[in-house]
């Protein structure tokens, strides 16, 4: 991850400023945050969450620090799923979540700020949402992100987890979501060194 965190170290470094800047409460997700908190893996993107915000002045704010609409149709995009943009320099796409659920809410509260080198620092989600987040998503490579979280987490609030995956399981009608994550749970005690 050390090579690709140095690709993404300027466009991350940009993203901070610009929210800063613009008083846009908002925290990294995504590969970037499994691999700061688990294991270093490849990530071609960074991924955040942002609150009290919407596209247009998402977009506005954003062309300042560099971040320009990688298609012609952002705004209609953004209202009816999420904001994309990409970074200008380096061509690293930037995929903004714009949060409104309460669990969002609570991703941003929960965040904290964490060195990642060179002088930069970033505004990345806790370890349990992080797996909350991969739980819902459920692809091969969350999995494999939720089992690096836990092994480099002992002291992770596992209610907090059951208690939101259980939640999102139910809405989104995926009970396999739930009984995915328990299983990893289970397999906890043997990564945890004791």
């Amino acid at each position: 991850m050390e090579d690709d965190l140095d690709r993404l170290r300027v466009p991350l470094a940009a993203m901070m400023r610009w929210f800063h800047a613009a008083g846009i409460r908002a925290a990294v997700i995504g590969g970037v945050a499994a691999s700061l908190l688990g294991k270093p893996r490849l990530t071609k993107d960074i991924d955040a969450v942002v609150l009290d915000t919407d596209a247009e002045a998402l977009l506005e704010s954003g062309a300042a620090f560099g971040f320009v609409a990688r298609m012609t149709d952002a705004r209609e995009f953004a209202r009816n799923t999420r904001m994309l943009l990409r970074y200008a320099e380096g061509n690293i796409d930037i995929d903004l979540s714009l949060g409104a659920l309460p669990f969002e809410t609570e991703v941003i509260e929960r965040s904290s700020m964490i060195d990642v080198g060179a002088g930069v620092s970033i505004r990345i989600a806790s370890p349990e949402d992080i797996i909350i987040m991969k739980a819902i998503a459920g692809r091969a490579r969350d999995v494999m992100d939720i089992e690096n979280i836990i092994q480099a987490t002992p002291a992770l609030d596992v209610d907090r987890i059951r208690r939101w995956v259980r939640e999102f399981s139910s809405v989104l009608e995926l009970p396999e979501i739930h009984d995915d994550l328990e299983r990893l749970l289970r397999r906890r005690q043997r990564w945890q060194p004791g």
